[in-house]
């Protein structure tokens, strides 16, 4: 399975912010590009290359998809009908690893994704290690038994994110949660520019 192997910082410094909020990201301090020349690398953007911009932030923001997987998501975000932006990042939503991430499980996007990829996480009892499995309203996702003594999985449970999204349900402590509805443009706690993305990939 393809996914991006390299510094997680230097993404942040490519686009300009730490696009997942940490306030130690080096983005903050070096708001330019990683390299020898980043510091006159800041041009004005033309109309592609926004679009770009914000179709990079995407990506990154939920792990690092690779190209070819993000253009297939994009397609059957447009094939579901309505508006292709929303069904855009409720696709990326319903992914099992930014599942397990919202609810705490994993302290970033890349730690859920390992814990999908090493069957610490079980569907509905089902083991699944695939991060791109959609999880449909209605299913419930456990830590494995043999997994939760793991220090990094305890601390997760032990300190549940401040603010749950809505569709999610989590009782505190607890080592299970549920998607409980399908996630809309008023439920998901991150915002993008969709139309930009939209535009790149219709050209």
């Amino acid at each position: 399975m393809a996914k991006y192997r390299g510094p997680k910082h230097k993404l942040s410094r490519r686009v300009g912010e730490c696009i997942w909020g940490r306030s130690n990201s080096p983005a903050v301090k070096r708001d330019y590009p990683p390299g020898q020349h980043g510091r006159t690398l800041r041009r004005k953007l033309s109309v592609y290359g926004i679009q770009l911009l914000e179709k990079q932030k995407l990506r990154m923001y939920y792990g690092g998809i690779m190209e070819r997987q993000m253009r297939r998501i994009f397609d059957q975000a447009r094939r579901l009908g309505g508006n292709t932006g929303t069904n855009l990042l409720m696709l990326l939503e319903c992914r099992l690893d930014t599942v397990v991430w919202r609810m705490g499980f994993a302290p970033t996007i890349f730690g859920a994704r390992q814990m999908v990829n090493h069957c610490h996480v079980l569907v509905n009892g089902q083991k699944v290690n695939i991060p791109s499995y959609l999880v449909k309203p209605g299913m419930v996702i456990y830590i494995r038994q043999r997994s939760r003594d793991i220090a990094i999985i305890k601390n997760g449970v032990e300190n549940p994110p401040l603010a749950l999204p809505e569709d999610l349900q989590r009782e505190a402590k607890s080592f299970e949660g549920k998607l409980i509805a399908t996630p809309n443009s008023a439920t998901i706690p991150v915002k993008f520019d969709t139309t930009s993305i939209i535009g790149f990939y219709s050209r």
